[in-house]
Parts: C-alpha cells; structure tokens; sequence
C-alpha cells in the first residue's frame, strides 16, 4: 500500500490499540493512522478502515458512536475494507441494520472459537486451527446483519464473526492482544468489576495466539490489497437503509 492507501485504525481507548496487528503492518509497510473516539474522522484520505474494541457500548446515545456508524455506512457504499474487533463488529453489525443486544452472558477470558462451514473456507480464517482458543472481554452480542455470512461462535456467545459482502468482517474476539494489553486492561478502572479472576496466567497464554493474530490480519491485508486495486469505489446496497 502507498501512502495514498493508508489504514483509519479508531481507538475508542487508548489502551484498546491494534497490538498483534501493529506489528504485521509494520512488517508489511503498510501505513496507518490512529484516530480516537470523538475526532470526528474522515476516510476521504483513506483506503480502509479498522474499527478497535471498547467499554462502551454501541447503543450509546454518544455522537462520537452515530458519527462512526455514518462513517463505517459510507466505508460499506463505497466498498471500502473495513475490519472492527469486539466493539468495533457491533458498530459495523448495527450500521448494517442488525441489533446490538445484551448476551447471555459476559464472556471475558479464553475460550475456544469454532468456525462454522464457510469460516472453514473463508479468506481470514481457512489457515487457522477449528476450533482455536482466543481471547474474549465483552458482556454485548449482535444479530447477524441481514445478507452477512456467520462465520465463527463459540459456547458462550453464537455470533464471533462474520462476513458482509466481500469487503467488511466483523470479529467479537481478541485476535490482536498481546500479554501486556491483557495486564494494562486488568489495571484500567473503566474495566474495575470484570476482572476478578483474570491475572499473570491469562497474560501469558497471549504468547500462544500471536501466529493466529499474523495468519487473521494477513488474510485481511490480502483480501484488501484486491478490493483497492479491483473494486474500492464501487457502490454496493447496504442493509437496513
């Protein structure tokens, strides 16, 4: 990618940054700027965009969470790539038109996520063991937006991933984080209450997801190299309008 194709990355909190993924774009050369909640960004000077985690959620009555929702509408009608983890997939679930909801349980922690059929054969995911463990920090869960492919679950929540159209993947779990992201978290107050039982322990099995971490983002990149070169301004319907 030049510059001209550089990487929005929104960081609804700091210490909710790209971790495992920085590294790969780094390796690859691939440029990409931070924006935190609330800048009110523009993807004119962008060719993709990546949506990061949070405490919040995305039934919030914050402008900053309607500006990104417009703004992941506008990335899906132009058919940019476009990638959001955790809070991120429900922002990208709900400007599709889905609901956002609370899950049956909170899920924070490692636990094994399963790919259904067309996860197995999906871009991102057909490298990477079935199941596989990763890690989870959210109490919310999303339908799946209409036309998208369910591509992952696991036993405590149906929806882990999913496809839109060829360009936009939603992913309620943690491939990104590393043993110190799981430490800071711990040690934020926004997170004080859901931490009781996470410790050194789940830090270091971190270690273990930093190859599925490469193999998940890699596959994004590759997938979004072609929709820049072949498709990027190509309007595509978007669900729910």
């Amino acid at each position: 990618m030049s510059r001209r194709q550089a990487l929005l990355v929104i960081r609804h909190e700091p210490f909710e940054h790209l971790g495992y993924f920085e590294q790969v774009l780094q390796q690859e050369g691939v440029p990409f700027d931070y924006s935190d909640m609330g800048s009110d960004a523009s993807l004119d000077a962008y060719s993709g965009l990546i949506l990061m985690g949070g405490p919040q959620s995305a039934n919030d009555p914050n402008p900053a969470l309607g500006h990104e929702i417009q703004l992941i509408r506008g990335a899906v009608q132009r058919h940019k790539p476009i990638l959001g983890i955790c809070l991120g997939s429900q922002l990208i679930a709900k400007a599709l038109g889905a609901r956002v909801f609370r899950n049956s349980e909170k899920e924070i922690g490692w636990a094994a996520v399963h790919l259904t059929e067309d996860g197995v054969r999906d871009p991102l995911f057909s490298a990477i063991p079935n199941p596989s463990m990763f890690f989870h920090w959210h109490s919310e869960t999303f339908d799946l937006p209409e036309g998208a492919v369910w591509l992952a679950y696991s036993d405590g929540c149906r929806h882990q991933a999913f496809r839109y159209s060829s360009n936009v993947y939603g992913i309620q779990f943690h491939p990104e984080i590393t043993p110190e992201m799981i430490v800071d978290w711990c040690a934020q107050q926004v997170n004080c209450g859901d931490t009781d039982g996470l410790g050194k322990p789940f830090a270091e099995h971190a270690f273990e997801t930093s190859d599925l971490a490469r193999r998940i983002i890699q596959g994004w990149l590759d997938l979004a190299h072609q929709v820049i070169a072949c498709c990027a301004f190509d309007n595509v319907p978007l669900s729910g309008q």
